[in-house]
């Protein structure tokens, strides 16, 4: 097809039911195609121009129907259409590079933000029990230590203390199914907080590609400062959650005042101390 040819003798062929309306879409891709220096658009990078001219295919359908002939012809009326769809077009492109950045900025960092502390696959070893320490807080300090001694010295101290074995290892029991639980509510908060760098970085690369002291400018600083102050918040509530059954914990599992879980373990804490060293 020469490339001089007017869209506008088409358009005519078009309306007198000489040109099928999906041939005379190809004709204005192919027109259009090969009028790239015309255009002048993408800064000369004709693979761009092709890109460009695929996506906006689609709308040509619609745009042969909208068309009016009010004084401009459908020449000007197509050249209006391409110059307001490379504006969008350039727009997501600019979105799209946005998005690409953060994803890669984003994955490269997920593992220093987010790496899991090494799992070392040691023996457990049990801790011995001084025998001037009385039952109770004998109790308390297998309670603080669910998670790192082994059901046979369960099953020791609660001979050694009077205890029903099932009623001991009832309380181990429950503790481990709340670690369970606090595990996985720090692994959605973990997934969440990834989720809000994200958001930072995706604000933050907005912002910064945006004409200072614009109103878009405005906008994407606000919403930077909201989703950087989110996640600083999101992180000190992680950096708080501990896996470790805490006195408060304890007490809840016995049905007893904190203050007595505090003071006995401090009573003994020093006392253990020296045996805690010897098996490390």
């Amino acid at each position: 097809m020469d490339c001089d040819t007017p869209l506008s003798d088409f358009y005519r062929l078009y309306i007198e039911g000489n040109l099928p309306k999906k041939i005379f879409e190809g004709r204005i891709f192919q027109h259009l195609l090969n009028n790239f220096e015309k255009f002048r658009m993408f800064n000369g990078d004709r693979e761009r121009w092709n890109d460009f001219l695929s996506w906006l295919y689609p709308r040509f359908a619609r745009a042969i129907d909208l068309y009016r002939d009010l004084g401009s012809s459908f020449d000007a009326y197509i050249t209006g259409l391409v110059n307001s769809a490379a504006r969008e077009y350039r727009f997501r492109e600019t979105d799209h590079n946005i998005t690409e950045y953060v994803c890669w900025r984003a994955k490269a960092e997920e593992n220093i933000l987010f790496e899991n502390e090494p799992e070392y696959l040691e023996e457990k070893k049990d801790v011995p029990i001084p025998d001037d320490i009385n039952p109770k807080q004998v109790l308390f300090l297998l309670l603080k230590s669910y998670f790192f001694v082994t059901n046979e010295f369960i099953e020791q101290v609660a001979k050694a203390i009077g205890m029903d074995i099932s009623v001991v290892q009832g309380m181990i029991d429950e503790l481990r199914k709340r670690r369970s639980e606090k595990e996985a509510e720090i692994m959605d908060l973990k997934e969440r907080i990834h989720c809000q760098h994200y958001r930072c970085l995706a604000y933050e690369k907005r912002m910064l590609n945006a004409q200072p002291g614009t109103e878009h400018h405005e906008i994407m600083k606000k919403r930077f400062e909201r989703a950087k102050k989110r996640y600083k918040t999101m992180r000190k509530r992680l950096g708080g959650m501990r896996m470790s059954a805490s006195n408060r914990m304890i007490a809840d599992i016995l049905g007893i005042p904190r203050g007595t879980v505090d003071s006995s373990l401090f009573a003994i804490r020093n006392r253990l101390a020296s045996g805690i060293e010897e098996i490390k």
